[in-house]
């Protein structure tokens, strides 16, 4: 791999290069933190390698980051802008990317001092101020036209389409493994139809297309170190067309999970009412007004559809033979979805509860 020192002299950067350093807490790209000095001051920025895997074509990417990070930045204020929205760093050349020896694509970002991302809640409020950041990005983009953005992953929360390649794995059985999964899969099938509820509401024009995140874990939220208040939403790779119940139905999953995503002993997986309550308060604070009364009183709807899918799309890869997501052992994938479908099992539990608490919240 290029040298980060080369790629960064690849942007425009003021000043001198000093060092670079690693971010450890990435799943998908590398990042790197870069520092230079321009006069005696050191300014950081961000060199990021993107996954050429999972993003097949970074210009389209890019082009999407582009448009609604301009469009984001005409409806806030000027003031301390760049800790609102990302800033991208052209390259030399003007360009928005820079393509290496290695056929590696690399970008570059303003980088957002004196904040932080958390990895886990550490109090309801912070939930809530997620809520409250993750629907004021909704609002801003409320009129952006959202079909003009690229299908970067095309079908990622299409659940029918999903289903089938479900029904594929099972009936190709690569692995062998499907006899294994047996209780499971029968579960997932007898709830396909309500899987399917949302795409064809929206395909109905019930539930309009709007510029949705598609990736609303609290770590992708920026929080103000002295303040704690949320300032900005990052990584926006996954910005595409959707439906803002999968933002908030998957920001839900999982950050009002009482355990992890592989944990073992199912009796400590649920769903804590009181994180859905303070996501849901931050939430509809920002989204008043312009989310239409389908959309919002079908929210839990889009836990519901974010946990089967997800189960779904463990279970697949473990019959198929652990092709997508990594795993540390052989039924890692497995346990992910029994994790996954006891969840969905306490969301179901508690829907009567989470739409009594919506429309409260409403009113």
């Amino acid at each position: 791999m290029q040298s980060v020192e080369s790629v960064a002299a690849q942007f425009k950067f003021e000043g001198d290069y000093i060092s670079a350093e690693l971010n450890e807490s990435g799943n998908i790209n590398q990042t790197y933190k870069v520092i230079y000095e321009h006069r005696g001051v050191r300014r950081p920025y961000i060199v990021q390698m993107l996954n050429a895997y999972v993003f097949k074509n970074p210009l389209e990417v890019m082009d999407n980051i582009v448009k609604v990070t301009a469009h984001l930045r005409d409806k806030l204020p000027a003031e301390d802008i760049d800790r609102r929205v990302l800033r991208l760093i052209n390259t030399r050349d003007g360009k928005i990317i820079y393509t290496d020896r290695d056929g590696e694509t690399w970008r570059a970002y303003v980088y957002i001092e004196n904040a932080y991302a958390y990895d886990t809640i550490e109090r309801p409020e912070d939930f809530r101020e997620a809520g409250r950041v993750f629907g004021e990005f909704q609002r801003l983009l409320a009129d952006f036209p959202a079909d003009t953005l690229h299908d970067t992953i095309p079908g990622f929360h299409d659940t029918p389409q999903r289903i089938k390649v479900f029904e594929t794995a099972l009936a190709e059985n690569k692995s062998g493994r499907a006899p294994a999964a047996q209780e499971l899969s029968d579960l997932l099938l007898s709830r396909r139809e309500k899987a399917g509820m949302v795409m064809r509401l929206m395909e109905r024009g019930t539930l309009p297309l709007r510029v949705t995140h598609n990736d609303t874990k609290i770590n992708n939220i920026m929080f103000d170190k002295d303040t704690r208040k949320a300032v900005c939403v990052i990584d926006l790779d996954t910005v595409m067309p959707g439906t803002p119940l999968f933002d908030y139905g998957d920001a839900v999953r999982y950050g009002a999970c009482t355990a992890a995503e592989d944990e073992p002993d199912l009796s400590k997986v649920d769903l804590d009412m009181e994180l859905f309550r303070q996501f849901t308060m931050g939430f509809l604070s920002s989204v008043k007004g312009f989310l239409n009364d389908d959309e919002i009183r079908l929210l839990p709807l889009g836990i519901w559809t974010i946990a089967y899918e997800l189960g779904m799309r463990f279970l697949t890869d473990f019959i198929d033979g652990d092709l997508y997501f990594k795993t540390l052992y052989p039924e890692h994938n497995l346990i992910r979805a029994r994790c996954q479908l006891h969840l969905l099992g306490c969301i179901e539990a508690k829907e009567a509860e989470m739409d009594r608490v919506v429309s409260e919240l409403m009113r």
